[in-house]
């Protein structure tokens, strides 16, 4: 991989109206070229749990990390999410639990969470 092209990751939600605003933020946010994006539905609730996905989405993370250089990860919760339908306050509450697991998995890269609105704005949580 070209060492002149930055990479970031999401834990995203598949959810379609997430993934461009998502992308944007983080490009703007920590100056990246490219996300790589690791989606399931409600991804920050399956983070949180002993579901058997935790370790797929682990790999896929995995990948961006060792492979693409990316020093940064925002796990990411969503307004109207039909793979997680909770409050935003759960959604939140979730999005830190998720961003401590992740954490434990790749010391030295910065993971932050990642929440977006009604009206599709990416806020930092």
């Amino acid at each position: 991989m070209s060492k002149s092209k930055r990479f970031a990751t999401v834990v995203n939600c598949m959810d379609g109206r997430v993934q461009l605003p998502v992308i944007e933020f983080m490009k703007k946010r920590f100056r990246v070229d490219f996300v790589d994006d690791v989606t399931e539905a409600g991804s920050d609730c399956i983070l949180c749990s002993r579901s058997g996905l935790v370790d797929s989405i682990r790999k896929r993370v995995s990948i961006s990390v060792e492979r693409h250089g990316s020093r940064v990860v925002g796990v990411v919760g969503h307004f109207d999410c039909a793979g997680n339908p909770v409050s935003e306050k759960e959604h939140k509450k979730e999005i830190g639990e998720s961003v401590k697991v992740v954490s434990k998995w790749f010391p030295g890269v910065t993971v932050v969470g990642l929440w977006v609105d009604r009206n599709w704005i990416v806020h930092e949580v």
